[in-house]
């Protein structure tokens, strides 16, 4: 165990649940977490979400985030490619996770993913549309570029406009 987690403990900071399955980095701290009611724990850090298997989606990789019936439910992006400092992503299937005592976990989910965005733009183009996000990424200095196309929306074009939209924020940043 680091000689920062034990002063965290020492000191009364929120602990690991009995069983987490997921292996914290060295300055990352828990906020908070809750019994998912099939299993497992949704542990919140200030890195990420770490999900009942032990995977953990960073803050910038939720697309959205609900809580309503008893259930949190998450939509995570995945990265489709990256062209030109941008990350093009798209939505995976939304997962629901039942809590039975959820605690501060819905809005503490809320308040760090809204935090990890920066600025935020929606762009017609053919065939649909394209949000162009930027966000702070947690550990790491800077802002990341993300675009999420709509279905159905012209690959080209998003391609086109996301390398457009990089290369005028590099200009601002140099």
């Amino acid at each position: 165990m680091s000689r920062w987690r034990t002063w965290r403990q020492l000191l009364g900071g929120e602990q690991l649940p009995e069983g987490f399955a997921g292996r914290l980095d060295a300055e990352e701290r828990v906020l908070a977490s809750a019994e998912v009611a099939s299993g497992g724990f949704l542990v919140l850090t200030s890195h990420g979400l770490w999900l009942p298997d032990g995977r953990r989606i960073g803050w910038h990789q939720v697309s959205k985030a609900t809580w309503g019936g008893g259930a949190l439910t998450l939509v995570e992006a995945e990265e489709e490619a990256v062209a030109e400092d941008v990350v093009l992503l798209r939505d995976l299937p939304a997962r629901h996770f039942p809590l039975a005592s959820p605690g501060p976990v819905p809005e503490i989910v809320h308040k760090r993913v809204t935090a990890s965005i920066r600025f935020r733009h929606r762009r017609e183009l053919p065939g649909g549309g394209a949000w162009f996000v930027q966000r702070g990424v947690a550990g790491r200095d800077g802002l990341l570029l993300q675009v999420r196309a709509d279905p159905g929306t012209d690959p080209a074009a998003v391609r086109r406009v996301a390398t457009q939209v990089a290369g005028k924020l590099k200009g601002v940043g140099e």
